[in-house]
């Protein structure tokens, strides 16, 4: 399923003409800056490029706080020999000095292997600091011979991720049951590069191979349809009141067609690793 397909029928209350309109296209070189790696970090025009070496990896933020939406990018990843290399898209509200137990975090990371062996995809949520709630995959394809869209879609009732349209968790919200969700704090989104081989390849027993540096990932195609967040952030009740602009706060929008539980399942199936325990 293409990334439009799975776009369009999550927005089943809304026609074609009317999603195209409220649709926005981001852009890294406008709505993105490095926090971290010098010459390492490149926001181009068209999109970001950033590198590992043995000197630093590079982190970049988005500009604005959002709560709430759709956000998707195309990435390929460095080829060949990456083992311990880490390479991330994810969204996180800010982590507060002295509280360590107060941030919210929605993850896609992508954990490099030796060569012929897959990478990982890595997702995540993290509540109030804790992140056990990790899902690796296996995917389908290289992830470093080309660009592929992942997408994370977030709303008051379900978290969902997506590789190239195709919906590949869920995570729902059980607050009625006692489980914590993420749905108060706004975040914003990060892309980095970093060396995690400490625990990236299987469970840290592999390490970096610094001759086969510099590593880079490649970044494209940034769309966010989100509410955003007014800089003194008094706004927050705003993002929760479905409207035009709104569409991803109504429930129906957290609803996945037959095609795409039977896509769910079938990744859950066939890609889905076992739940690691980090």
């Amino acid at each position: 399923m293409s990334t439009m397909s799975f776009l369009i029928s999550i927005l089943v209350l809304i026609s074609l003409t009317i999603w195209k309109s409220i649709y926005v296209h981001a852009t890294f070189f406008r709505d993105t800056h490095c926090v971290d790696g010098g010459e390492n970090c490149k926001i181009l025009s068209d999109g970001l490029s950033l590198t590992l070496n043995q000197m630093s990896g590079a982190l970049v933020h988005g500009n604005k706080e959002f709560l709430f939406g759709y956000v998707e990018m195309q990435i390929k990843l460095p080829p060949g020999n990456t083992p311990g290399v880490v390479t991330t898209f994810y969204m996180t509200s800010p982590f507060v000095l002295g509280t360590p137990n107060s941030h919210d975090e929605i993850d896609f990371e992508f954990l490099g292997n030796v060569s012929g062996q897959p990478i990982t995809i890595h997702t995540n949520v993290f509540v109030l600091g804790n992140g056990s709630r990790e899902q690796q995959f296996k995917p389908w394809f290289d992830p470093s011979a080309d660009f592929h869209s992942y997408g994370i879609f977030w709303s008051p009732y379900v978290i969902m991720w997506s590789v190239d349209g195709t919906v590949i968790r869920v995570f729902r919200n059980w607050e009625s049951k006692g489980l914590p969700f993420a749905n108060k704090q706004p975040m914003r989104i990060l892309c980095s590069i970093w060396n995690g081989d400490y625990w990236a390849t299987e469970n840290g027993q592999v390490k970096i191979n610094w001759a086969n540096a510099p590593f880079t990932s490649r970044y494209t195609n940034y769309r966010a349809d989100v509410c955003v967040i007014s800089k003194g952030g008094n706004d927050v009740e705003r993002c929760t009141v479905p409207n035009r602009n709104n569409w991803f706060v109504e429930p129906a929008y957290g609803k996945l067609s037959a095609d795409q539980i039977e896509d769910l399942m079938r990744v859950q199936r066939c890609h889905k690793k076992r739940d690691p325990q980090i």
